[in-house]
């Protein structure tokens, strides 16, 4: 199936703060790209998701979540988590090849066209959402 642009779409997850979320997290952002015929997006989507609820649930008590949603040929993935506070920005890539821990949003900043992050509530918990987008020219749509 070849994904129409003009057809937008949103999808949710709720996930517990538990580490195995970031698998189940990945395979559910696999099914839903093929499903919409955006097969060439998939490796570097499932990258990116990856690592925004790794640190989710890694740097967080609460509960988190993913949502995925395109609209006009661009790929927005954030994840949800109920700490207010703001992430850690990001080091020079080139130092992060070292680094045994703290890639995560280094990988993001390289791998996507945008990414940032912004205050959020949800189910009346405060929080924040760390996003990023791709855009449909940096993975071949599939026909």
């Amino acid at each position: 199936m070849s994904e129409d642009e003009s057809e937008a779409w949103e999808y949710c997850l709720h996930i517990p703060n538990d580490l195995r979320a970031v698998t189940v997290s990945r395979r559910t952002l696999r099914l839903i790209l093929t499903l919409h015929g955006l097969i060439g997006l998939v490796d570097v989507a499932e990258l990116l998701a990856a690592e925004l609820v790794s640190n989710a649930v890694r740097h967080t008590k609460g509960p988190a979540a993913l949502r995925v949603s395109w609209a006009a040929g661009v790929l927005w993935i954030g994840a949800w988590d109920a700490d207010p506070e703001p992430p850690e920005l990001p080091g020079e890539l080139e130092r992060l090849e070292e680094a045994e821990e703290g890639r995560g949003l280094g990988l993001v900043r390289a791998c996507s066209s945008v990414w940032g992050w912004r205050p959020s509530g949800r189910g009346g918990l405060r929080g924040k959402v760390v996003w990023c987008e791709v855009t449909a020219t940096m993975g071949a749509v599939a026909s």
